[in-house]
C-alpha cells in the first residue's frame, strides 16, 4: 500500500470517530484498539483486506452507539514485516496512544514480537494470523488469544485430505521463516503418516521469489504433489514460474491457504486446478447466513468481495467488544476472562468457540480448487470440500505445554 492511501485508511479510522462529547464524557472517551500490521511488503494485500474487515467492524460498532457508553477507535500502524518494527509500533500504541487492546499481527514472526510487548504491558492481544507458537508455552499468555488457523491445524487437515486426494509422494517449496519452516514440519508428518513419502524440501528466502535454480531438480524428481507454502505475493511469481518450466503440467500443485488476491493479480489461468485451503471464500454466503450478512456489508463498504483474513480482522475487532459487553469493562483482566467463561461466538462464518487452555479458536476450513475462469469479478475457487471445526486437529493441550 503506497504511503497516500495508508494515511487516508489510518485517517478513516480516526475519522468515523466524530461522536457528540456527552458520549465523550459519559464514557471517558474511546476504548482504544491498537492494530499493527504489514501493509507494506509482500503481505500488503492480505493486510489491506484484513484492515478493511477491522474498519467494517468499527464502523458497525460505532453506529449501533459504541460498547459501555463508549466509541471504539481502531488504530493501525505499519509493522513493515519487521518483527523489530512491530515491537516498536505496538510499544508505541500502549504507551502513547493508551490503546487499551491489541488486535493484529500478519507474520508469524512479528506477532511473536507483538506478543512480547502486549505481555509486558499487561494488554489483550488477539493474534489474526497462523502459528503454532503463539498460542504454546512458553510464548502464549492468560492475555493472549489467537484466532487464526495455525499451521499444526492447516497442514493437517489440508495435507490429510490431499494426501488421500492427490498423491503420496511429494515436494515442499516453503518461506524460509516461521511459517513456511512450521508448514514444511507439519505437511511433512501428515504425508509420512498418511503411509507417503516426501522426496525434497526447498527453502527459500522470503519476499525473494526466485525458484528457476530449484525447477529442474524439482522435475526431474517427478513428485506426484508440490506444496508451495509461498506466501503473499511470492506466491504468485512461484505459480508464474511454475507454468514457465511445465511444472503445472506434470504434478498436481496444493498451497497451505488459497486467497482471492492473487488470482486477481496474476490471472485466474495462473491458479486453475491448484488445491488449498482457506478459512473463509466470500461464496459462502449461499450457504451460511452469517457469511451472507459479512459479505454484503464489506461489499457495500468497499465495492470487492472480502478476501479470506479479512474476516479475521473483523471477527478480532468484534471478540474485543463482545468480551467488553461480557465484562462490563474495558480491563484486559476482565474481557479475558469473560471471553474464556463464554467461549462460543459466530461473527462471520458459523460457530467458532476458544479452548480454555490455550485461548486458541477453533473454525471450520475448507478445500477450494482454482477455476480456469473466474465467474464474475471474484469468483476464482470452486468449494470442493468442508472440514469441520475439530481441537483433534490441533496439538492437545498438554503438547503445547499446560499441565
Amino acid at each position: 500500500m503506497q504511503r497516500r492511501a495508508f494515511l487516508a485508511t489510518t485517517a478513516l479510522g480516526t475519522a468515523t470517530l466524530g461522536f457528540p462529547a456527552v458520549l465523550r464524557a459519559q464514557g471517558g472517551g474511546p476504548i482504544k484498539i491498537g492494530f499493527p500490521l504489514p501493509l507494506t511488503g509482500p503481505f500488503g494485500a492480505i493486510a489491506t483486506d484484513q484492515q478493511r474487515g477491522a474498519i467494517l467492524a468499527m464502523e458497525q460498532v460505532n453506529a449501533r452507539g459504541g460498547v459501555l457508553g463508549r466509541q471504539i477507535e481502531v488504530l493501525f500502524r505499519d509493522d513493515q514485516l519487521k518483527p523489530a518494527v512491530g515491537a516498536q509500533r505496538t510499544k508505541e500504541l500502549i504507551e502513547n496512544e493508551k490503546v487499551e487492546f491489541v488486535v493484529g499481527g500478519l507474520a508469524a514472526h512479528v506477532q511473536m514480537a507483538i506478543n512480547e510487548q502486549t505481555k509486558a504491558a499487561g494488554k489483550l492481544f488477539i493474534s489474526i494470523s497462523q502459528s503454532d507458537e503463539i498460542s504454546a508455552k512458553p510464548d502464549s499468555s492468560p492475555l493472549t488469544f489467537h484466532e487464526a488457523l495455525n499451521p499444526t491445524i492447516t497442514g493437517r487437515a489440508v495435507g490429510g485430505w490431499a494426501v488421500k486426494n492427490l498423491g503420496k509422494v511429494w515436494w515442499i517449496i516453503y518461506a524460509d521463516y516461521a511459517w513456511g519452516k512450521q508448514n514444511d514440519a507439519v505437511f511433512t508428518a501428515v504425508v509420512e503418516k498418511a503411509g507417503g513419502k516426501v522426496i525434497g524440501h526447498t527453502p527459500y528466502p522470503l519476499g525473494k521469489p526466485e525458484f528457476s535454480t530449484h525447477m529442474p531438480k524439482v522435475l526431474a524428481a517427478k513428485p506426484e504433489v508440490v506444496l508451495a507454502a509461498t506466501p503473499g505475493s511470492d506466491g504468485i511469481a512461484f505459480f508464474k514460474q511454475a507454468v514457465s518450466f511445465g511444472l503445472k503440467k506434470q504434478t498436481k500443485l496444493l498451497v497451505p491457504l488459497h486467497f482471492n488476491f492473487a488470482p486477481k493479480e496474476g490471472g485466474a489461468d495462473l491458479f486453475a486446478d491448484v488445491y488449498g485451503g482457506t478459512s473463509f471464500y466470500w461464496e459462502l454466503e449461499s450457504t451460511i447466513p452469517q457469511a451472507k450478512k459479512y459479505v454484503e456489508a464489506f461489499q457495500k463498504r468497499f465495492k470487492e468481495a472480502p478476501d479470506a483474513y479479512s474476516g479475521y480482522g473483523y471477527s478480532g475487532i468484534m471478540e474485543v467488544v463482545r468480551g467488553c459487553e461480557l465484562a462490563k469493562s474495558a480491563n484486559s483482566d476482565a474481557v479475558a476472562t469473560a471471553l474464556i467463561n463464554n467461549p462460543t461466538y459466530d461473527h462471520y462464518k458459523g460457530k467458532e468457540w476458544w479452548r480454555k487452555c490455550d485461548r486458541k479458536a477453533f473454525q471450520d476450513l475448507w478445500i477450494l480448487k482454482g477455476r480456469a475462469q473466474a465467474k464474475g469479478d471474484w469468483g476464482f475457487y470452486d468449494i470442493t470440500t468442508k472440514i469441520p471445526a475439530d481441537e483433534v486437529l490441533d496439538r492437545t493441550c498438554a503438547e503445547k505445554g499446560y499441565v
